[in-house]
């Protein structure tokens, strides 16, 4: 049974429930979308084939990371906050900067990891709608910061 087309949808009281944020080609088309997700913002990306979905303020000073661009660093795809140009995994919502070793003869700046950062949502797609489940929000994340601070009050708020 292919888990991607047969999702059982709990109760919407539920506040880990997955919510409807969307149609899977129009998701597509735009390559972006914003949404509202149990009261809290998130931005669903689709990039190379794949779909994401984050907390949509940047865990560093409330950027609108809608509005970044999308890079490779060192083999992933991040979004680039436009104020700040934090840079934060796709996947994993992880931090990223470079660094260099002063001990190192030729110090040549390298990708390392702040850990995780900004909170990351679970992406299904059934039957060509799209819905975002929110990651266990027991577990504190820096995004929470600005994702409390912009809490949306309705409870079906998409924007594109």
């Amino acid at each position: 049974m292919d888990l991607q087309s047969s999702i059982e949808i709990p109760d919407k009281g539920k506040a880990d429930a997955p919510v409807y944020v969307g149609k899977e080609e129009d998701i597509k088309q735009s390559q972006r979308i914003t949404a509202s997700v149990h009261d809290r913002e998130v931005v669903v990306f689709y990039h190379e084939g794949k779909f994401y979905a984050m907390d949509r303020r940047c865990y560093h000073a409330g950027g609108p990371l809608h509005l970044g661009e999308i890079e490779d660093i060192n083999g992933q795809p991040c979004i680039i906050c436009p104020w700040h140009k934090y840079k934060i995994t796709l996947a994993t919502g992880e931090g990223l900067y470079q660094a260099i070793n002063p001990t190192e003869p030729s110090a040549i700046p390298k990708w390392r990891s702040k850990g995780i950062k900004q909170r990351t949502h679970k992406v299904t797609i059934d039957n060509g709608s799209v819905y975002v489940t929110p990651s266990d929000l027991s577990i504190s994340c820096d995004s929470d910061y600005y994702a409390d601070k912009y809490k949306k009050t309705e409870s079906s708020d998409m924007k594109k």
